[in-house]
């Protein structure tokens, strides 16, 4: 069976706005202003709360204690969670391309590094869940991306198989994970990283959604 696997933030959904506000919203907390930018730090809000959390702290000339950052960042997740859709929104053609997929014999997954709950809830709130067999999140094996199991967990999990598969992402740990699990990765170039990610050489690049289902036609045989 033919399976496509999608990373969730910065791949379906630019969920930046969110996970921005809940950086700051940390900061606010501790009455600082807000140190992380909508725009100009999207990249880092896509490398997870921690990387916000430490791009924030090094603006401020702070570095907390282990125990301080885990209570940061319990106080972040907290929040993200309470707010997870407020700004979050699909990009163009997501849900006209996961119909398609399907409809072409497509078996649908998530392998995200968001935890599981957080993207459960997203995605039903996106109003995508439906599309998707299986949602494995950073907390839902031993492993995450890049390690390969995560990846091929969720391969197996759908049921499919490694060779007849791709992953779907926007970053190098998405690269990464494709290339430790041998299966074939396509890249979003509307992404925080935009074009750049061409220098990661994936097996594509994809500048709109309209173009996956053909694109993955020519590159998962039946």
């Amino acid at each position: 069976m033919k399976s496509v696997v999608f990373d969730l933030d910065g791949t379906l959904a630019d969920t930046s706005g969110d996970l921005i506000a809940a950086a700051n919203a940390c900061f606010e907390g501790i009455g600082e202003l807000p140190q992380l930018d909508p725009v100009r730090d999207t990249s880092t809000a896509f490398q997870g709360a921690r990387a916000m959390l430490r791009l924030g702290f090094s603006r401020l000339g702070q570095t907390p204690t282990d125990a301080k950052m885990q209570e940061h960042f319990e106080y972040l997740v907290g929040f993200y969670g309470d707010n997870i859709d407020r700004h979050s929104f699909l990009y163009d053609g997501v849900e006209d391309c996961l119909t398609e997929l399907k409809k072409r014999g497509y078996i649908l997954g998530i392998c995200t590094n968001k935890p599981e709950g957080l993207a459960e809830v997203l995605t039903k709130r996106l109003g995508i869940r439906h599309h998707f067999a299986a949602l494995l999140g950073v907390d839902t094996l031993p492993v995450c991306k890049p390690d390969a199991g995560h990846l091929l967990g969720t391969i197996n999990e759908l049921g499919g198989n490694p060779s007849k598969s791709a992953l779907i992402g926007d970053t190098i740990t998405d690269r990464n994970a494709a290339k430790n699990a041998w299966v074939p990765c396509v890249l979003v170039t509307f992404g925080p990283d935009g074009p750049h990610v061409a220098d990661l050489e994936p097996e594509g690049l994809l500048d709109h959604y309209d173009q996956l289902p053909d694109m993955l036609d020519v590159m998962i045989k039946n």
